[in-house]
């Protein structure tokens, strides 16, 4: 018997409240983990730093990134890459909320309570 193939939505997924203005929610593979996150105008940012390498990729509006000793503006399309162990946060420019995906891989064990929803997807058939 073949296991139907799930689908999910990123707005129906339950988010985690990080801090005021900032939520995510997060969805993963074998090996690769997407967390998509929230950004109101006005959240408090959190530089911060991680051994794992990270690629964001931005959604919806627009947003100014500290990588390092760069800083950034990118908008709807805009790619940007963080080394591991590198200082960095971004936040939200304007009045609009930032949806910016993060992808990890492999999947942070720190995040993983962001996809339990998904354990019986990687149950096996047998």
């Amino acid at each position: 018997m073949t296991k139907k193939t799930p689908i999910y939505n990123w707005d129906e997924l339950e988010r985690e409240v990080v801090r005021k203005g900032v939520s995510r929610a997060g969805f993963r593979g074998d090996n690769v983990l997407m967390v998509m996150n929230w950004l109101e105008p006005g959240m408090e940012t959190n530089p911060h730093s991680h051994p794992f390498e990270q690629v964001v990729y931005i959604v919806q509006g627009q947003m100014r990134f500290h990588v390092g000793e760069d800083v950034v503006e990118g908008g709807p399309g805009s790619l940007i890459r963080i080394p591991p162990n590198v200082e960095h946060y971004g936040h939200p420019i304007g009045d609009e909320t930032v949806m910016n995906l993060d992808v990890f891989s492999p999947i942070r064990e720190d995040y993983r309570h962001l996809v339990e929803y998904q354990e019986k997807d990687f149950e096996s058939d047998e």
